[in-house]
């Protein structure tokens, strides 16, 4: 494309395919050694092709948050997805029995009765079946049911007529940014220990469960071990963000010394009046405030601090002591706070190798939120 990263139109998102393609491997690397799955999660990129990547590297299928999301990779090629979110309302159940003849191994959850009796009913409808998880809450108190209701649904779904039963889905989403490795270790271990247990149940009642899928990005390497599980839901861990970058693995190292930052976003300096700081040209419409702050990884500027600014802007000013502040116009990169809903923010990835611009991704899957 002839184009350097730096002479883009700010703020926008930029993907470094080399490191991209260091982190799929390494995850799914490590899968492979420990006898795991990966279902990724395709919440964190929403873009297809990426998701078509994952697969490539040898990753079984993708994890989607909603409905509208499954269609679009269905519509687009990909298989093997599985919807991480029951469905409680007719009109989503509506919308998956339109498309899902056209993908038979789509899979999605149930956590109450309601969502088996309305599967069942527009599925029969449309003689359909449909492979189901059961969900399992394991202290995160978002979704899912209580292990020790996780049987009696399961009796439910084998009564069934258009359901079939392939196992649990248990998600410590709570566990996944604890700072210090140990204490992670053991909460993610205390909370997949109460589902292991109902998994083993399960099996051993001849309901011919085989998949136990959870885990994440904070976490994976830590649930690797754990012989119940077999898929493992990471998302981040392909274009990672501040949040995850200061996590302790074992030794005592970042998370980021694993899995390093691929996705980037660009911003310009639009004001210096100021001898404190300057401002630039992307606030909470372009970065999604949650955890930590967006880092500062432009080499001779990592000594910044970033600041909200507004909807529009964001401020930055020397972290420690003195600094030198960039001039007008100036681009800087930073590391994103949250990946996830930072990317759902804009409309394409501009690949890069090393600065030079090889392509643009589609955002596709942005803006499905139903």
């Amino acid at each position: 494309m002839d184009m350097n990263k730096f002479d883009l139109d700010t703020p926008c998102l930029v993907l470094d395919l080399e490191i991209l393609e260091e982190n799929l491997g390494k995850m799914q690397a490590s899968a492979n050694a420990a006898g795991k799955k990966l279902r990724p999660h395709a919440k964190t990129h929403k873009c297809s092709i990426l998701a078509k990547k994952q697969l490539e590297k040898g990753a079984i299928g993708v994890c989607v948050a909603k409905v509208s999301e499954a269609e679009a990779l269905v519509n687009s090629g990909v298989h093997g997805v599985l919807i991480t979110g029951a469905l409680a309302v007719e009109r989503k159940v509506k919308r998956l029995a339109a498309f899902l003849r056209r993908s038979p191994s789509l899979m999605t959850v149930i956590d109450h009765p309601k969502n088996i009796d309305l599967l069942e009913k527009h599925l029969a409808d449309h003689d359909l079946r449909i492979d189901v998880l059961v969900d399992i809450d394991i202290g995160l108190g978002r979704t899912g049911v209580s292990p020790d209701r996780g049987l009696e649904l399961a009796d439910f779904v084998m009564a069934s007529d258009h359901l079939r039963l392939r196992g649990i889905q248990a998600y410590a989403g709570h566990v996944q940014h604890i700072q210090s490795y140990e204490d992670r270790r053991k909460a993610s271990k205390e909370s997949l220990g109460r589902a292991s247990a109902l998994f083993r149940r399960l099996q051993a009642k001849g309901t011919g469960c085989t998949i136990f899928s959870g885990s994440g990005t904070g976490t994976s390497d830590i649930d690797l071990s754990i012989p119940e599980l077999t898929e493992l839901q990471v998302g981040s861990y392909a274009v990672m963000d501040a949040e995850y970058m200061s996590i302790e693995t074992a030794g005592s190292t970042a998370l980021s010394d694993s899995f390093r930052p691929a996705l980037t976003l660009l911003t310009s300096v639009v004001n210096v009046s100021h001898e404190t700081h300057v401002t630039v040209d992307a606030g909470l419409k372009s970065l999604y405030r949650d955890g930590a702050s967006p880092r500062v990884v432009t080499r001779e500027y990592s000594g910044l601090r970033y600041d909200w600014f507004g909807d529009e802007y964001g401020m930055l000013s020397p972290a420690e002591g003195s600094h030198s502040l960039p001039k007008l116009g100036a681009t800087l990169e930073l590391v994103v706070s949250h990946c996830d809903p930072t990317v759902n923010q804009f409309d394409c990835f501009h690949i890069v190798r090393g600065d030079e611009v090889v392509d643009v991704w589609p955002i596709d899957l942005r803006g499905k939120s139903q």
